[in-house]
Protein backbone atom coordinates (compact mmCIF):
# COMPACT_ATOMS: atom_id res chain seq x y z
CA UNK A 1 0.00 0.00 0.00
CA UNK A 2 1.18 3.05 -1.16
CA UNK A 3 2.35 6.17 1.41
CA UNK A 4 0.10 8.88 1.28
CA UNK A 5 -2.04 11.02 2.87
CA UNK A 6 -5.48 12.18 1.19
CA UNK A 7 -7.71 15.24 2.82
CA UNK A 8 -9.99 18.37 1.84
CA UNK A 9 -7.97 21.54 2.84
CA UNK A 10 -11.53 23.51 3.60
CA UNK A 11 -13.39 20.45 4.61
CA UNK A 12 -10.97 18.82 6.83
CA UNK A 13 -8.50 21.55 7.91
CA UNK A 14 -9.73 23.64 11.48
CA UNK A 15 -10.54 27.12 10.37
CA UNK A 16 -7.68 28.53 12.67
CA UNK A 17 -8.17 32.39 11.78
CA UNK A 18 -12.25 32.02 12.30
CA UNK A 19 -10.70 30.36 15.52
CA UNK A 20 -8.38 33.40 16.56
CA UNK A 21 -11.24 35.68 15.62
CA UNK A 22 -10.45 37.06 12.19
CA UNK A 23 -13.57 38.34 10.41
CA UNK A 24 -14.13 37.94 7.33
CA UNK A 25 -10.49 35.54 6.58
CA UNK A 26 -9.89 32.21 6.60
CA UNK A 27 -7.15 30.05 7.26
CA UNK A 28 -6.44 26.41 7.27
CA UNK A 29 -2.65 25.11 7.61
CA UNK A 30 -2.52 21.72 6.55
CA UNK A 31 0.68 20.89 7.17
CA UNK A 32 0.37 18.63 10.72
CA UNK A 33 -3.16 17.16 8.76
CA UNK A 34 -1.28 16.02 5.53
CA UNK A 35 1.76 14.72 8.14
CA UNK A 36 4.30 17.03 5.79
CA UNK A 37 7.79 16.64 6.41
CA UNK A 38 9.72 18.68 3.95
CA UNK A 39 6.91 21.20 3.14
CA UNK A 40 4.18 23.51 4.72
CA UNK A 41 0.84 23.83 2.81
CA UNK A 42 -2.00 26.00 3.77
CA UNK A 43 -5.45 27.39 2.00
CA UNK A 44 -6.34 30.93 2.98
CA UNK A 45 -9.51 32.86 1.70
CA UNK A 46 -10.59 36.62 1.96
CA UNK A 47 -13.59 38.24 1.47
CA UNK A 48 -14.13 41.08 -1.12
CA UNK A 49 -12.17 44.36 0.07
CA UNK A 50 -10.89 42.01 3.39
CA UNK A 51 -7.44 43.07 4.06
CA UNK A 52 -4.76 40.85 6.18
CA UNK A 53 -4.86 42.42 9.70
CA UNK A 54 -1.03 41.77 9.85
CA UNK A 55 1.96 41.73 8.17
CA UNK A 56 4.39 38.43 8.31
CA UNK A 57 7.78 37.08 7.41
CA UNK A 58 9.92 34.02 7.84
CA UNK A 59 13.76 33.52 9.33
CA UNK A 60 13.97 31.07 6.64
CA UNK A 61 11.23 29.47 5.02
CA UNK A 62 10.40 30.79 1.46
CA UNK A 63 6.66 30.57 0.55
CA UNK A 64 5.01 30.15 -2.91
CA UNK A 65 1.37 31.31 -3.33
CA UNK A 66 -1.05 30.03 -5.95
CA UNK A 67 -4.01 32.06 -6.49
CA UNK A 68 -7.24 29.77 -7.10
CA UNK A 69 -10.13 31.88 -6.93
CA UNK A 70 -10.53 35.93 -7.27
CA UNK A 71 -7.71 38.36 -6.95
CA UNK A 72 -6.48 40.96 -4.95
CA UNK A 73 -2.30 42.35 -4.31
CA UNK A 74 -0.07 41.52 -2.11
CA UNK A 75 2.44 44.12 -0.33
CA UNK A 76 6.11 43.01 -0.28
CA UNK A 77 8.24 45.20 1.48
CA UNK A 78 7.84 48.47 -0.12
CA UNK A 79 6.05 47.00 -3.35
CA UNK A 80 2.61 46.15 -4.21
CA UNK A 81 1.69 43.59 -6.78
CA UNK A 82 -1.49 43.00 -8.45
CA UNK A 83 -2.75 39.08 -8.04
CA UNK A 84 -5.51 37.30 -10.67
CA UNK A 85 -6.04 33.97 -10.60
CA UNK A 86 -3.97 31.55 -11.32
CA UNK A 87 -0.76 33.80 -10.87
CA UNK A 88 2.16 32.49 -8.26
CA UNK A 89 4.11 34.02 -6.64
CA UNK A 90 7.19 33.47 -4.52
CA UNK A 91 8.46 35.29 -1.68
CA UNK A 92 12.29 35.00 0.20
CA UNK A 93 11.76 34.22 3.99
CA UNK A 94 13.03 37.76 5.76
CA UNK A 95 10.31 39.58 3.31
CA UNK A 96 7.95 41.51 4.69
CA UNK A 97 4.15 40.43 3.29
CA UNK A 98 0.53 41.21 3.53
CA UNK A 99 -2.44 40.34 1.42
CA UNK A 100 -5.58 42.42 0.48
CA UNK A 101 -8.58 40.53 -1.33
CA UNK A 102 -10.42 42.78 -4.61
CA UNK A 103 -13.84 42.97 -5.11
CA UNK A 104 -14.18 39.35 -6.10
CA UNK A 105 -12.52 38.18 -2.87
CA UNK A 106 -9.11 36.55 -2.56
CA UNK A 107 -8.48 33.01 -2.52
CA UNK A 108 -4.88 30.98 -2.54
CA UNK A 109 -2.53 28.20 -1.75
CA UNK A 110 0.49 28.68 -0.12
CA UNK A 111 3.21 25.99 -0.43
CA UNK A 112 6.32 26.64 1.99
CA UNK A 113 9.45 25.14 2.81
CA UNK A 114 11.55 24.22 4.52
CA UNK A 115 8.59 23.42 7.26
CA UNK A 116 8.28 24.82 10.41
CA UNK A 117 7.75 22.67 14.05
CA UNK A 118 5.55 25.40 15.58
CA UNK A 119 3.70 27.68 12.75
CA UNK A 120 5.12 30.99 14.37
CA UNK A 121 8.32 30.13 15.46
CA UNK A 122 11.14 31.63 12.96
CA UNK A 123 8.22 33.50 11.65
CA UNK A 124 6.97 37.39 12.61
CA UNK A 125 3.88 38.97 12.47
CA UNK A 126 2.83 42.72 13.07
CA UNK A 127 -0.26 43.84 13.42
CA UNK A 128 -1.27 46.88 11.24
CA UNK A 129 2.14 46.15 8.91
CA UNK A 130 0.19 47.37 5.63
CA UNK A 131 -0.89 51.00 6.63
CA UNK A 132 -2.31 53.53 4.00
Amino acid sequence: MADFTHLNLRGDVRDMAAESGMEGVEGRFATGALGLRDSAVSYQRMQPGVRQPFGHRHTSQEEVYVVVEGGGRAKLGDEVVELRTWDALRVPGPTWRCFEAGPDGLAYIAVGAPPMDDPHAGSEMQIGWWGD
